[in-house]
C-alpha cells in the first residue's frame, strides 16, 4: 500500500518539494503557518489542508521544512496527540543537532520515529527535484521513508544517528559561506579591473575555480540581481547555529564569524531578503 505523506512548511523550498510528492502520488495533505497558502495549494493539487490533529491521524510520513528550532518543536508538539504509532516525522529544516535529538525523544514516547534530514541544493534543487538530503536517524526508518525523500532528491545519504544530519548541514553551511566569500570577493576584483563578465565567468568555470555558486550566481550578481535564491538572512540564522556547534567542537571559526558579521551588516542595511550573492555589495570598491 502506498505511503500517505504530508508536508508542512510551504515556502520557497517546501512548496516545490511538496509538489514533487504530489507528482509521485504520495501527497495526502499540506500545512503552513499561513493557512490560506495551504488551502490554495491543497485546492490546486486535490489534497487536504487539515489542522495538525487531522494531519497526524491520516498520514504515515509527515515532512516539515520550517524556519527555526522553536518552529520544529512547536510542530512536533502540535502533532503529538494525533500521530499514528509507527508514523515517521522527517524534518528538512536547518536546526541544531540538540533540537533534532529533543524532537526524536518527544516522538519516541508515543511510538513515532524521527529523521533529521536537512537539504542542500537551493531553490533550484527543490524545483528540479535534485536536492541532496543528509539524514540522521535509524537506517531502517530511512528505508521506510525513502520513497518520500527520493521524490525531491538526487541523493539521499544516511549520515548516522539522530543529529548527524544537522551536523552534516553545519559543515555544508560553512562551505557555502566560504565559497560565497571567495566568489564575491574575486568577482568584485574582476569588475574593478574592467574584465568582461562574458569572458571572465566561463574562463573561471572551466578551471580549478569552477563551482556551483559561481555557475548559478556569477552572472546574476554582476547584473545586480539578488532575488534568485537562498535569502542571506536565512544563512545568517544557520551560521548562528553553526557557530555554537563549532565553538563546542573547538574548531576554527574564521569564515563563520566573518560571514555572520557581513550578512548582519547587509541585514542592517535592509538587504536580508536578498540572495546570499548580495555579499558582493560589501566587496566592491566604495
Amino acid at each position: 500500500m502506498s505511503l500517505k505523506a504530508a508536508f508542512i512548511g510551504l515556502g520557497a523550498m517546501g512548496a516545490p518539494m511538496a509538489g514533487h510528492l504530489h507528482a509521485k502520488g504520495l501527497l495526502a495533505a499540506v500545512g503552513n503557518r499561513t493557512q490560506a497558502k495551504a488551502d490554495a495549494l491543497a485546492a490546486e493539487w486535490g489534497v487536504a489542508a487539515p489542522d495538525m490533529a487531522g494531519m497526524g491521524a491520516s498520514c504515515d510520513v509527515i515532512a516539515l521544512c520550517v524556519s527555526a528550532d522553536a518552529d520544529v518543536i512547536g510542530v512536533v508538539e502540535a502533532l503529538l496527540p494525533s500521530l499514528k504509532k509507527g508514523a515517521i516525522v522527517v524534518d528538512h529544516s536547518t536546526v541544531a543537532p540538540a533540537t533534532a535529538k529533543k524532537a526524536a525523544l518527544m516522538l519516541a514516547e508515543v511510538g513515532v520515529d524521527f529523521l533529521d534530514a536537512p537539504v542542500s541544493g537551493g531553490v533550484e534543487g527543490a524545483k528540479n527535484g535534485k536536492l541532496s538530503v543528509m539524514v540522521g536517524g535509524d537506517a531502517a526508518v530511512l528505508e521506510r521513508a525513502r520513497p518520500v525523500l527520493e521524490a525531491y532528491a538526487a541523493r539521499v545519504t544516511h549520515m548516522g544517528g539522530v543529529g548527524s544530519g544537522q551536523a552534516t548541514k553545519a559543515v555544508n553551511q560553512v562551505l557555502v559561506a566560504g565559497i560565497a566569500q571567495a566568489v564575491t570577493e574575486g568577482l568584485a576584483l574582476g569588475e574593478s579591473l574592467g574584465l568582461e563578465a562574458e569572458r571572465l565567468l566561463p574562463t573561471l568555470a572551466a578551471g580549478a575555480a569552477g563551482n556551483w555558486f559561481l555557475d548559478k550566481r556569477g552572472a546574476t550578481m554582476l547584473r545586480n540581481e539578488f532575488s534568485v535564491g537562498f535569502k542571506l538572512a536565512l544563512l545568517h540564522k544557520d551560521l548562528g547555529i553553526v557557530r555554537g556547534i563549532a565553538t563546542e567542537a573547538g574548531t576554527d571559526r574564521t569564515i563563520i564569524e566573518r560571514s555572520l558579521a557581513d550578512f548582519g551588516e547587509l541585514m542592517s542595511r535592509g538587504y536580508g531578503d536578498d540572495d546570499i550573492s548580495a555579499l558582493i555589495r560589501l566587496k566592491r570598491r566604495s
